[in-house]
């Protein structure tokens, strides 16, 4: 199949036809030639400290705001003798909030095989290069339990200690035969939730309201992946179109998936429900994530599909060789 946009080589740093070209982006500037791309924002390159999505702050404030909006509306009600279920939810909030994460933690210590040197080697180097890339003092401890096809992956904690739990699934796109860089990018994301604080017991109780309130608490969950994101962006970046590929297509087909062609349809896809969707989505749709893994000018979309195909050649370097392009 011939694509709309044959990724010949000749198209990065342009803005495809029937876009508007967004400030910043390389135009024909008559005299002078082509302006130089636009640099990479600050913190979502693979050589810099990984950053925090633009509005992952503000938005948790709101969170933690509405959650003690919640709390004073509770204490109220039980003061005046008005117990309801929602008052009896917020109230003991905490306790259940520690009781799950330690729930959790205690199911990987007893049903999880647990990444060493010996076990799953690969995979505890991935979690110790990722948590020194980011300055942790020390790697958390990571488990692969049994996925049954299943791809997912995830990080929690418990008291003072944080873990990473890979679905043995996603092992099978480490070996040789298939995409080790993609496994790398998916720990590094995991761990990057715990560098940023996401896995914290006070951040998940002070953001607890926000599970309750769609557009809001779905918003700062878009927010922390795309900071994940960020995470595993710098530990392997040229690991995230992998990832993108077995997010969308599985373990098997990963290597068919054409990432350009992913990320080109978060600005091609067109409709109410497209947007509908992200917006109600506690992850970003996929087609926007692999738009701003490519896009590294700007921090991810969380409300608006980007405006215009944005390829850089930089970015393409960095797909092919970390160390990014050679320096004149």
């Amino acid at each position: 199949m011939i694509s709309m946009y044959p990724d010949n080589g000749q198209n990065w740093g342009q803005v495809h036809p029937g876009h508007l070209p967004a400030s910043g982006q390389p135009q024909w500037n008559s005299g002078m030639g082509w302006t130089p791309p636009p640099l990479p924002a600050p913190g979502l390159m693979p050589n810099d400290r990984p950053a925090r999505h633009s509005w992952e702050i503000p938005l948790l404030v709101c969170a933690v705001a509405l959650t003690v909006v919640a709390y004073t509306a509770a204490i109220v009600s039980l003061v005046l003798g008005v117990v309801s279920t929602w008052v009896v939810v917020v109230l003991v909030a905490p306790i259940l909030i520690a009781i799950a994460r330690g729930q959790l933690y205690g199911s990987q210590q007893v049903n999880g095989i647990k990444m060493t040197p010996t076990q799953f080697p690969d995979g505890y180097r991935m979690v110790a290069e990722a948590a020194a890339r980011f300055g942790m003092a020390e790697p958390p401890d990571a488990y692969v339990v049994l996925g049954n096809g299943r791809i997912n992956a995830f990080a929690s904690g418990h008291g003072f200690r944080r873990f990473v739990v890979v679905y043995s699934d996603l092992f099978e796109i480490g070996g040789e035969a298939r995409e080790p860089d993609a496994l790398a990018f998916i720990v590094g994301h995991e761990v990057g939730h715990i560098a940023a604080g996401h896995a914290s017991y006070w951040r998940q109780l002070g953001q607890f309201a926000a599970n309750y309130i769609p557009v809001v608490g779905s918003a700062l969950f878009r927010s922390m992946e795309y900071t994940a994101d960020n995470h595993g962006f710098c530990v392997r970046p040229q690991g995230a179109r992998g990832a993108m590929g077995v997010l969308g297509a599985g373990k098997y087909l990963v290597s068919v998936v054409g990432f350009d062609e992913l990320a080109d349809r978060a600005t091609t896809e067109r409709g109410f429900f497209p947007w509908f969707v992200n917006l109600l989505s506690g992850h970003p749709v996929l087609t926007w994530r692999a738009a701003a893994l490519r896009n590294r000018t700007r921090h991810g979309h969380l409300f608006v599909k980007p405006g215009q195909i944005y390829r850089d050649p930089q970015q393409l370097q960095y797909a092919i060789d970390p160390a990014g392009p050679a320096r004149m």
